[in-house]
């Protein structure tokens, strides 16, 4: 995310024709009870982000699901997505290489 003054820019690397208007979400009130999905993109190197990251969340007092792309050529799957949706408060996505 970039940030030009008071306006927030998401960049979206997907390749879209017309840009997707997109409502800030809330940031989380805390992580203490709270389930954090750390979605792999399956790039060298990732999971070693997302393990030192899931320390780091769990010291913190949140839960951690792990999930994994099967190829960082594509995007994650949408039954993927839904799952993450649905049993996650927020997700974390490594890139990395």
């Amino acid at each position: 995310m970039s940030s030009n003054g008071n306006v927030h820019v998401i960049l979206d690397p997907t390749g879209e024709q017309s840009v997707a208007q997109r409502e800030k979400v809330a940031r989380l009130a805390s992580l203490e009870g709270t389930t954090i999905g750390l979605l792999d993109t399956s790039k060298p190197r990732g999971d070693i982000f997302l393990d030192r990251l899931a320390g780091q969340l769990e010291s913190r007092g949140a839960t951690i699901k792990r999930y994994k792309k099967p190829t960082f050529t594509k995007p994650a799957p949408f039954d993927l997505r839904q799952q993450i949706a649905t049993e996650c408060a927020a997700v974390v996505e490594a890139l990395a290489d």
